[in-house]
């Protein structure tokens, strides 16, 4: 990957209920933020990349691009896509060819004032026939749940330790979002909360088990090389970014126990950064369900096939701030992960970036983690569009 895009400032706002404010407000505080943690002004951007799914739908916004436009006063080139990794991805792409030197990419969501109708439309976003079969935006992760426990022979005892261990993954996320300022829910919960939500829902994951919906909005400023080193001297850099897509409908998948996007992204991304799976020291994964934690450990490579749930069970009987995999230390979620930190769509990936930035900077603060003394120096980001419909992997390193 040549000319190696460089993120120089992140900004985000709290995520959560944010009944009193506009999307307006919420983008104007996280780009804000990210200008002046690079130290930049509006008038030195060359172009925008902005994300969102439900603006259209949930605030009469018809072309955000304007709207973004508007709000930061420039008429500079500006974009709209669906999740901030797509806008990311998208942003990549035009500083490495040389057209832009300094860009914003933000997302923003404002889903918690009308849940009720755009309930439908997220599960149209999965799965438009199991929403024609009345599922609901839950019922696919029950689905691949299942598929799991059947192809891997889960049962008795062994089928005992895998529930606990998804209900782990819940806890763990819990815990790291106490040290998140931005997380909508900074408390603990603990494992029987988590099992007794799924006895009283009669189903194999429960309110525990799923990320919530949220406001909220997240920012940052890329750089080409040449343009980052007038700012700053720490920065971090994207190395390695890539996309995959499989069938809208999940049903239809050849492999219904994983998502091959994910699987297809990583590589990609790897090569593109000339370095290996095991060199990734920290990673934030799309949590939307404890599950889909899990899933993603063994469909980026970082755990065997069918054995992720066990590397999470051992992990967590005695936890320490990360998964203990083949001898080595893995910091997943550290911000809380979707499930607690938060999940306003088209600001998620924005927040998982940040947390990567702050982590390979030593920035972090109390959810600061060290790697023989030092901040790691590769982190990866993982975030989905629908049920792995589309997977983006960005690899990020720092100097």
């Amino acid at each position: 990957m040549k000319r190696r895009p460089a993120i120089i400032g992140v900004g985000r706002t709290k995520f959560g209920e944010h009944y009193e404010r506009g999307p307006e407000t919420l983008v104007e505080e996280a780009w804000l933020k990210a200008s002046h943690s690079a130290g930049i002004e509006r008038k030195d951007l060359d172009a925008g990349y902005f994300s969102d799914y439900f603006l259209q739908i949930t605030n009469k916004i018809g072309i955000e691009e304007g709207f973004l436009s508007e709000l930061s006063e420039l008429h500079v080139p500006m974009e709209k896509m669906r999740s901030f990794s797509s806008a990311l991805l998208n942003a990549c792409n035009a500083v490495q060819s040389g057209r832009y030197n300094l860009v914003l990419v933000g997302g923003v969501e404002k889903m918690t004032d009308r849940w009720d109708k755009i309930r439908d439309d997220l599960m149209l976003l999965e799965d438009p026939w199991s929403y024609y079969a009345g599922c609901t935006p839950e019922a696919n992760h029950e689905l691949l749940l299942r598929g799991y426990v059947k192809k891997y022979g889960i049962s008795g005892e062994y089928l005992e330790k895998f529930n606990i261990a998804l209900a782990q993954i819940s806890v763990k996320n819990h815990r790291h979002a106490v040290e998140n300022e931005y997380a909508q829910f900074q408390r603990e919960v603990s494992v029987d909360k988590v099992l007794e939500e799924r006895f009283k829902a009669r189903k194999p994951l429960g309110l525990y088990d799923f990320a919530p919906i949220s406001d909220g909005a997240t920012a940052l400023i890329l750089a080409s090389p040449e343009t980052a080193k007038m700012y700053t001297d720490t920065p971090v850099h994207i190395i390695g970014s890539s996309s995959a897509t499989d069938y809208v409908t999940f049903p239809s998948r050849e492999d219904r126990t994983g998502f091959v996007a994910s699987t297809i992204a990583i590589k990609s991304a790897l090569k593109m950064a000339d370095i290996k799976v095991s060199d990734i020291q920290i990673v934030e994964l799309y949590d939307q369900s404890t599950l889909l934690e899990m899933i993603s450990l063994e469909d980026l490579g970082f755990s065997k096939r069918g054995k992720a749930w066990l590397d999470i069970y051992d992990s967590c009987k005695e936890y320490q701030g990360s998964y203990e995999i083949d001898g080595k230390k893995l910091f997943v979620n550290k911000n809380g992960g979707l499930k607690a930190d938060g999940n306003p769509l088209g600001a998620t990936g924005g927040a998982q970036i940040f947390e990567v930035v702050k982590q390979l900077g030593g920035e972090a603060g109390s959810r600061q983690v060290e790697v023989d003394g030092d901040p790691p120096k590769f982190g990866c980001v993982l975030e989905f569009e629908g049920f792995g419909t589309k997977a983006y992997v960005h690899i990020l390193g720092r100097d």
